[in-house]
């Protein structure tokens, strides 16, 4: 399995990184050959190291595949009985556009009411870090953070809402730096007006 970490030994922060070394080396070789098409000189001295550094990152980018949400979920799942709204707002999440390779990012605000049991706070946020550390589109993303929550939990309900901002319509094509994309998608009580609302008034209201 590909990762990157830091661990603390003492005198400071050490990187460690392991990756799947003929995987780094093809893709790296590949990224030399773009940096040449693009009318670069992949063998000048700034440009050595950069297809070997590029060939991590996107290993690291795209870990999402070698990941499983729904075992995440399962790995910390509890009997509780308790059937109000269990609300984890302002996640951070990075990912790329299967469109273009350029990243868009921002935050996920991800709800549920559970029926019966209920899962650790933090692997709602890793579900949606699987699933954004793929090639993606935010409405899909979207559904397949409430998918997974639904089909595994089987709560009563399911809210998601994500905000970002894609950089291919900031970078290049129409170029307007301030927009901003939301997209939405519930299940079972959240279908329900007054629970969406009060979702919405969670997610939008300051209460720390």
């Amino acid at each position: 399995m590909e990762f990157s970490l830091h661990e603390n030994n003492g005198n400071g922060y050490q990187k460690i990184e392991r990756y799947d070394d003929e995987k780094t080396e093809e893709l790296a070789q590949h990224y030399s050959r773009i940096l040449d098409l693009i009318g670069e000189e992949s063998g000048r001295e700034g440009l050595l190291k950069t297809p070997l550094r590029v060939a991590k990152s996107m290993q690291f980018f795209t870990q999402g595949y070698k990941l499983d949400p729904v075992e995440m979920l399962k790995s910390a799942t509890f009997h509780e009985d308790y059937r109000q709204m269990v609300l984890v707002k302002n996640i951070e999440l990075y990912s790329l556009c299967e469109h273009h390779l350029l990243p868009f990012f921002g935050k996920a605000h991800v709800a549920y009411i559970p029926n019966g049991q209920v899962t650790g706070l933090s692997k709602i946020a890793r579900v949606v870090d699987a699933y954004a550390r793929r090639l993606q589109v935010q409405e899909r993303l979207t559904t397949q953070i409430r998918d997974c929550i639904q089909d595994t939990l089987q709560p009563l309900g399911v809210a998601v809402v994500i905000e970002a901002q894609h950089m291919c319509m900031q970078m290049r094509g129409i170029q307007k730096q301030n927009s901003v994309t939301t997209t939405s998608d519930f299940t079972g009580a959240f279908l329900r007006t007054a629970t969406r609302e009060e979702f919405i008034h969670l997610i939008t209201a300051r209460l720390h």
